[in-house]
């Protein structure tokens, strides 16, 4: 044995030190924390009075609260929250829907400070009955509820988890848009606050997690693309309150003299001027009835033909007929024109997509579109941006000559200029810009455009369902 031993003597310093180098790899390997993420962008200058923020931002890098994944994008719930914990006076809060458990909370530690709080929703989202109310509570939101992963719900998880109970429990004054005495309005689509009478935070998001962080079941979502602003301006909020006081009417529980869709008079287009800012701001809906050019969609289409060299469209949906009828001379006129719209919408036979990529689709009784006017000179920058699943291109956003951003809750559809409860804001800032056209290059890096697989697929099928005469 010990001859053996002295026979392989030279061997066992050599594995004695491999043992010791494989250990000392593996404790590093194991004991090594996960490399952070780092900002794939350097921020870009923010101007004082209007500061814009981006869910799926590559300059800002934050951890999702509730999922616990770091990921690229500015905090939108964090930047909610802080203006709610802030305020002083005041807090009026119109938005479509909200299911984030920490700004409900945030709220009322407000009001336990004595902070006058108003909400309104809309009020499929606000009757935790209702078919869209159940319908947040999927197992997206079920993911984030179940905080010890045993799969059913408790009541105390329930409680601590869903939004519109805390709201409640705590007795903060809330109404939806039946509050009229009607069934409600086309849609109470809104997305603003108002803090104070001087903050205003407004955007496309709504305050709920596929808003702003990403669907809870699925690890790969970063929420719907969306944009937030935070407006530092008295007269501007004091707009946003008129708005907000036409909604509340005496609040709840009171008369129905709240004013909800066409119920409010027409609010035509208002100016302002802030420090390093041009703003128009105005409300929707306004009657069919009324000229086309006073609403908030001909405001669109006069600002888009003041375009000299360039129009970007991040949009959730493009319907508008005689919108798209504006941007025709301006492409045919050589003004780069580049438009990203979510594909649920994106090749539906109403879309002014197809108008811009010279197809026609028809309806489901193979009609034409009344009106449709396909243009005569196709363009090929027409698409949709390539997301991570679960998300939606949710933005409502235009950028042009890099110098004018129109943005709001409105998407550029007729159902949203003559019957929902809109918002929508003209900027002309260049620094402001500059954050958007950032967003549109991202969304831009890699889409699916022109004469796409699943256009020419739409195409076949409806040439087969509805072949010519």
């Amino acid at each position: 044995m010990f001859q053996r031993f002295r026979r392989w003597r030279w061997f066992w310093p050599f594995a004695i030190a491999l043992c010791l180098t494989l250990a000392s790899s593996l404790w590093r390997i194991n004991s090594a924390s996960p490399k952070a993420l780092a900002p794939a962008l350097p921020l870009l200058p923010q101007d004082p009075t209007v500061q814009v923020f981006f869910n799926q931002s590559e300059a800002s890098v934050y951890t999702d609260p509730y999922r616990h994944i770091e990921r690229y994008g500015d905090d939108l719930e964090k930047i909610i929250i802080t203006a709610i914990e802030q305020s002083t006076q005041s807090i009026d809060l119109a938005v479509q829907s909200l299911n984030l458990p920490r700004v409900a909370q945030a709220i009322v530690q407000s009001a336990r400070r004595g902070i006058r709080i108003r909400i309104v929703l809309e009020n499929e989202y606000a009757n935790p009955t209702s078919a869209a109310a159940k319908a947040e509570q999927t197992a997206a939101w079920a993911a984030i509820a179940d905080t010890d992963g045993n799969g059913p719900l408790t009541l105390a998880e329930i409680a601590q988890a869903d939004a519109l109970q805390i709201l409640r429990s705590a007795q903060i004054p809330l109404i939806d848009d039946t509050a009229d005495g009607s069934k409600g309005s086309g849609l109470m689509h809104h997305k603003f606050m108002v803090i104070d009478s001087r903050w205003v935070i407004t955007g496309s998001a709504n305050f709920t997690l596929s808003g702003i962080h990403g669907d809870g079941d699925e690890p790969a979502s970063r929420g719907n693309a969306n944009a937030l602003l935070r407006i530092d301006s008295a007269a501007l909020a004091q707009r946003f309150s008129l708005e907000f006081n036409q909604l509340w009417g005496d609040g709840p529980g009171a008369s129905p003299n709240s004013l909800f869709g066409l119920k409010k008079p027409h609010r035509p287009a208002q100016d302002f001027t802030l420090p390093a800012s041009s703003v128009t701001l105005q409300f929707s809906p306004l009657s069919p009835s009324q000229p086309w050019e006073a609403s908030v969609n001909g405001l669109i289409a006069r600002t888009l033909t003041q375009a000299t060299r360039s129009i970007d469209l991040a949009l959730f949906v493009f319907s508008d007929q005689l919108i798209a009828n504006q941007l025709q001379p301006k492409a045919a006129a050589g003004k780069a024109l580049r438009v990203l719209i979510d594909p649920s919408f994106l090749y539906r036979n109403y879309s002014e997509a197809l108008d811009m990529l010279g197809v026609t689709l028809r309806d489901q009784r193979c009609q034409v579109e009344k009106d449709n006017q396909p243009w005569a000179k196709p363009i090929a920058t027409v698409g949709f941006p390539q997301l991570p699943p679960g998300d939606k291109l949710h933005h409502k956003f235009a950028v042009i000559d890099e110098a004018t951003v129109i943005i709001g809750s409105q998407n550029w559809s007729k159902a949203a200029n003559t019957e929902n409860d809109e918002t929508l804001l003209v900027i002309r800032n260049p620094t402001v810009a500059a954050h958007f056209e950032r967003e549109f290059e991202r969304l831009y890096r890699s889409p699916q455009i022109g004469g796409t697989p699943l256009l020419k697929r739409k195409i076949a099928e409806n040439q087969q369902r509805c072949p010519s005469p």
